[in-house]
């Protein structure tokens, strides 16, 4: 049987089969079971489902490691929410990127599906003049501080 060891942080968050759990303390995990689960980074808060591309991360992400019952419902959403901003965007790379998405959700290939939303959440946000990380407007004169934190946070954010 292999086993996978997580290095937790002090507050870090870590959703396990559906349940959430939040470390007090620097510390090791040891996944010695299959289990769906994400950690870190990769968790996004209902309240950062701000924009659709966000909601399309968050509705995969209820999918994959949300409870039981509510997986099929959240695919469904992941399903309408796709076809709504590709009818929307005019962004082929976009419409494509999401298209394999779905394609590698339903064949079980998680970690990849959220990994090619988030390159489209960063895409939309650089269209928007959004925040990456937040995606949320930036003040108009923060535009060129942001591009350059962007630009040293892109390596952080797969």
């Amino acid at each position: 049987m292999s086993t996978l060891v997580l290095e937790m942080r002090a507050g870090e968050l870590m959703v396990v089969n559906g349940a959430s759990l939040r470390f007090r303390s620097r510390t090791r995990v040891e996944l010695v079971a299959k289990a769906r689960f994400l950690f870190g980074k990769q968790v996004m808060s209902p309240e950062g489902a701000n924009t659709p591309s966000r909601r399309i991360y968050f509705a995969l992400q209820c999918a994959y490691v949300g409870p039981e019952e509510e997986r099929e419902t959240a695919m469904a959403d992941a399903h309408r929410l796709v076809a709504e901003f590709q009818e929307a965007t005019t962004s082929d790379m976009a419409r494509q990127l999401l298209e394999r998405s779905l394609a590698l959700a339903e064949q079980d290939e998680w970690y990849q599906a959220l990994r090619l939303v988030r390159h489209v959440m960063r895409h939309e946000a650089t269209v928007l003049g959004l925040d990456v990380l937040t995606g949320l407007p930036v003040p108009v004169a923060g535009l060129a501080a942001a591009a350059a934190a962007q630009a040293a946070l892109r390596p952080h954010l797969d």
